[in-house]
């Protein structure tokens, strides 16, 4: 079984400019994910696409293969699922063709070789087309989440059936993480979305699951990597 690791990089983020190369703890954010790939048994090569020169550097230093992304793939409005689709296109023509497309956001530094392991086992043992990472959500839509009508008023995301009072008795919630994706190419080539197959999941810590948007994710990130010492 073939895993090439794919991880997406651009130069344009809004909320935390440059967050892709910033220092974390003394290394640039993009290096974590880099660095969990090379670690991981089952990848056997880690790609990172980018439109970004400095990032390119970055990557190609880090030991990843740099995959140049068009311009009209890295921006605001451009879907990454697209980004997804160059990047395997570009390594089956370079590298000839694998089983397991597994991305990386550069965003997750937290994540664990265990959880990029499992993730991709995941996928095989359940027959999916994808597996992706999910961790305890801290709100339900049965008990703290709600959503305005058309009267102004508001009300319950989903209203609950029956003598639904305890938030125990309510179905776990989960937030989707960018922690990792696993999928075939196959897959992410012939549908559009993570739910247009079969999807199955791996649960991840909220210690691990920190996706970077802005300072103060990054300042939470940071603060975990220094206390893990």
């Amino acid at each position: 079984m073939k895993n090439f690791a794919f991880i997406f990089v651009r130069g344009g983020s809004k909320g935390l400019p440059r967050k892709n190369i910033k220092p974390l703890d003394g290394k640039p954010l993009l290096q974590y994910s880099i660095d969990t790939a090379l670690a991981a048994p089952s990848i056997e090569r880690v790609f990172v696409s980018t439109e970004d020169p400095e990032i390119a550097e970055v990557a190609r230093c880090g030991g990843a293969v740099v995959i140049d992304r068009p311009v009209e793939l890295a921006s605001d409005t451009s879907p990454e699922w697209l980004s997804w689709r160059h990047a395997i296109e570009w390594a089956q023509s370079h590298y000839g063709a694998f089983d397991g497309f597994v991305s990386l956001p550069a965003t997750s530094p937290l994540r664990s070789v265990d959880d990029v392991e499992a993730a991709i086992s995941k996928r095989i043992d359940a027959q999916v087309d994808i597996c992706i990472s999910v961790t305890p959500s801290s709100r339900s839509p049965y008990f703290n989440m709600v959503k305005q009508t058309e009267s102004g008023s508001v009300e319950l995301v989903n209203q609950p059936h029956g003598d639904l009072t305890r938030r125990q008795d309510a179905p776990r919630i989960f937030d989707i993480t960018t922690v990792v994706y696993v999928a075939t190419p196959m897959f992410v080539l012939n549908n559009y979305g993570l739910f247009s197959g079969k999807v199955a999941s791996i649960e991840v810590p909220k210690e691990r699951a920190v996706d970077i948007d802005d300072i103060y994710d990054f300042k939470l990130a940071e603060a975990i990597v220094q206390e893990r010492g």
